[in-house]
């Protein structure tokens, strides 16, 4: 039998895909128990709309924000995780779009003692607003070549998993995991103020907690639609942080879900 599942969808200002991602997900996949979009202080003209627009459509939908005060995804994403009800979380990013069959593959994944990672693609940025204006598809932008990564843009009739505890590749767009082990680890750290090695870090007190991770290759699907480069002027004090998370061994962060 499945787990309760919960979808946590980071935003900021991105109204058009977060509707297009609600509809996607209203529309293909009957798997999900509630969606909750952890909005980093969006323009509430912006992503307030695409809510109203989607509200009638998924039954249990949730907006969480707070003021915009730079980066601070980790705290919104917390107060998500806090208000979540189900068993299981998947995330995804505001700037994915998710394959038909997305929650469904993951819960097919699902296991005890693991978190799941799922891959993405990468569709060419001149051709993300076409995309988001039904001008084109993402089958034809495959075959027209203008989307990398294209190994991991298909679904294969099985899945290819490999099981490991590296820290190559962890990615928060795209990440299944027990709500129970992430309240064990407290969640994301919030001393991460900045873009960076946030997922990663979250990723390592997973591991220290004694889970292993299941890299999944042509299941549970997104499409990354590329978009100018956050600043990254904290990297190198992010880099730190993960490196000492990393020796340390450390399991739950201080400055998490609840404050230690």
């Amino acid at each position: 039998m499945r787990p309760s599942i919960s979808v946590i969808i980071s935003s900021y200002n991105q109204n058009k895909t977060i509707s297009e991602i609600l509809s996607r997900l209203d529309n293909s996949d009957k798997n999900i128990d509630e969606v909750i979009i952890a909005d980093d202080g969006s323009d509430p003209s912006l992503e307030l709309d695409s809510i109203e627009l989607t509200k009638n459509r998924i039954l249990d939908l949730s907006h969480l924000t707070h003021e915009d005060k730079g980066f601070r995804k980790c705290k919104i994403l917390n107060e998500a995780i806090k208000k979540a009800n189900s068993e299981y979380i998947v995330f995804l990013d505001g700037d994915c779009l998710p394959h038909s069959k997305f929650v469904e593959d993951h819960c097919v994944l699902v296991e005890r003692n693991f978190f799941v990672q799922g891959r993405r693609c990468f569709i060419q940025e001149g051709q993300v607003q076409r995309l988001l204006d039904k001008k084109t598809t993402i089958l034809r932008l495959i075959l027209s070549g203008k989307v990398s990564g294209l190994l991991k843009s298909f679904r294969l009739p099985r899945p290819k998993i490999k099981i490991n505890k590296n820290m190559y590749g962890l990615l928060g767009c795209n990440l299944g995991a027990w709500r129970e082990d992430l309240l064990s680890v407290n969640g994301f750290d919030e001393d991460y103020e900045g873009w960076g090695r946030e997922d990663s870090d979250l990723g390592a007190r997973l591991y220290n907690l004694g889970l292993q991770r299941k890299v999944v290759y042509g299941r549970a699907l997104v499409y990354h639609l590329n978009h100018p480069e956050n600043k990254r002027d904290n990297l190198q004090e992010n880099d730190r942080k993960l490196s000492e998370t990393i020796k340390s061994g450390k399991v739950r962060c201080k400055n998490g879900i609840i404050k230690e």
